[in-house]
C-alpha cells in the first residue's frame, strides 16, 4: 500500500498540472483576438474550460488525499531517515514547505472552476486574467512541490545508503 501511494500522490500532482495548462490554454484560446465569434467564447470552448477547472480542482485533491494519508501513516519513519541523514533540510525545509504551502495551491485550485463557471472568459478580460494568473500559480507551485518531492526521497535513499 506504501508503494501504491508514493505512485498515486505524484501521478495526481502531475495530472493536476497537466489539467491546468489545458484550462490555460483554453484560457488563451477564448481571448476576443483569438476566438471566431464575436459575441463571446464557443460552447466548446466553454466545456473545455469547465471541464479542464473541474479535472484540476478533482486531481488536486486526490492529490491531498493521497498525500495526507501517507504522511499521516508512513512519513514518520522516513522523516527520522532524513533527519539523520546527510540530507536533513529536505524535511526541515523542503517537507515544510509543502506542508504549509500546498493548501494555498488547493485553494486557488478549488477556485479556479467557480471563476471559470461564472464568467465568459472571451468577453470578461478581468476573468481572463484572473484564470491565467490562478493555472500560473497553481502549475509553478505544483511543479516546485514535485521537485521538492523528489529531493525529499532522494534523502531517504541517502540516509538509508548511509
Amino acid at each position: 500500500m506504501r508503494e501504491l501511494l508514493l505512485m498515486i500522490h505524484p501521478t495526481t500532482g502531475v495530472l493536476a498540472i497537466l489539467a491546468a495548462v489545458w484550462v490555460f490554454v483554453e484560457t488563451l484560446n477564448a481571448s476576443p483576438v483569438r476566438s471566431n465569434v464575436s459575441n463571446g467564447a464557443s460552447a466548446q470552448n466553454r466545456v473545455r474550460l469547465w471541464c479542464g477547472s473541474m479535472l484540476t480542482a478533482v486531481l488536486m485533491i486526490a492529490t491531498l488525499i493521497s498525500g495526507g494519508y501517507w504522511y499521516v501513516v508512513y512519513y514518520a519513519a522516513d522523516k527520522a531517515i532524513i533527519l539523520n541523514s546527510a540530507w536533513p533540510f529536505a524535511h526541515s525545509v523542503l517537507m515544510e514547505i509543502k506542508e504549509h504551502l500546498f493548501f494555498a495551491t488547493l485553494i486557488l485550485s478549488v477556485l479556479l472552476p467557480i471563476v471559470v463557471r461564472g464568467n465568459d472568459l472571451a468577453l470578461n478580460r478581468g476573468a481572463r486574467v484572473l484564470v491565467l494568473a490562478i493555472t500560473s500559480l497553481i502549475i509553478l507551485s505544483s511543479l516546485a512541490f514535485e521537485g521538492a518531492g523528489a529531493i525529499i526521497s532522494m534523502a531517504v535513499r541517502i540516509g538509508i545508503m548511509n
